[in-house]
């Protein structure tokens, strides 16, 4: 329930799915290897756990583009399906130093981002192109199945880059993207691939994923896309090294 809870926090904070936090958690806290967390994590973000971040959002006032919404959904089924078969191939060792070596990735990446100041008056309430959405939800899917993450990391950066989304807007994008089931393609090739899937864990890290995917979405809206960037860097830095030094 811990691991949930973190996990929601960081989710509605910074409009990812949560298994970021969640994957270093579950190997810290209850001993999982890379494949059972990463497995687990997506299992656990099967359930409708961004509903709360999603309506506080909107009760904010963000818009949300839901053709956008759509067409990342339609590309991130398959792309999580063949993300996760190439994820179980990989021994544990590699994959772990594989998912470390992400988050530092993203962490640099983060910090070093430099966006114009754009304003919001001068962005039409229209919804940006298929294609591109299309791109962005089997680039999305493909990293959410090899990592076991909800795949916002990697789709909030290129709505905010490729498609010139406000930050808060690509966030309330990409987590309504997890509204439906979008990972079960990929949890279905974990539980096959792994002999003894803990499947009894799930209730504790969704009920927590819940309450904290709320307070955080209630943070994040309090917070400027520069500084909750700069945040965001930190903590994919600290997440890091708790996994290389378990």
């Amino acid at each position: 329930a811990l691991a949930g809870l973190g996990g929601g926090v960081l989710s509605g904070l910074f409009g990812v799915g949560g298994g970021i936090v969640l994957i270093p958690l579950l190997a810290l806290l209850l001993g999982l290897n890379q494949h059972q967390a990463q497995g687990v994590t997506l299992a656990a973000l099967l359930l409708p756990n961004s509903l709360p971040a999603v309506l506080h959002f909107r009760s904010r006032g963000i818009p949300i583009h839901w053709p956008l919404v759509g067409a990342i959904v339609v590309a991130f089924l398959p792309g999580v399906w063949a993300g996760a078969k190439v994820a179980n191939r990989i021994p544990e060792g590699p994959l772990r130093i594989g998912f470390v070596c992400f988050l530092l990735l993203l962490a640099l990446r983060t910090f070093l981002q430099k966006r114009p100041a754009v304003s919001a008056v001068e962005l039409p309430p229209m919804a940006p192109p298929w294609a591109p959405g299309l791109i962005i939800g089997l680039v999305g899917g493909c990293c959410a199945g090899l990592l076991g993450i909800g795949g916002g990391v990697v789709m909030i950066p290129m709505l905010v880059l490729w498609l010139k989304l406000p930050q808060h807007e690509a966030q309330l994008v990409s987590i309504a993207v997890l509204l439906p089931p979008v990972g079960l393609p990929g949890v279905l090739v974990y539980a096959k691939s792994q002999p003894a899937f803990p499947w009894l864990i799930l209730i504790g890290l969704a009920l927590g994923f819940q309450l904290g995917a709320f307070g955080g979405a209630r943070i994040a809206t309090r917070i400027a896309g520069p500084r909750l960037q700069r945040i965001f860097a930190g903590v994919m830095v600290a997440l890091a090294t708790i996994l290389l030094l378990r």
